[in-house]
């Protein structure tokens, strides 16, 4: 069985996927266009 690895994600990348929500594009579309998991975007979200 192979193990996961985390993924690390820059600040500038972060802040990017929060501007595209900002702007309007849909939280589900944002999520599956990355491949990020929603506790991860609801993070940032709330960070910024």
């Amino acid at each position: 069985m192979s193990k996961r690895t985390r993924r690390t994600f820059s600040q500038e990348f972060k802040q990017q996927i929060v501007n595209l929500y900002l702007a309007g594009k849909p939280r589900v579309e944002i999520i599956r266009e990355y491949e990020l998991t929603a506790s991860a975007f609801d993070k940032w979200v709330k960070q910024s």
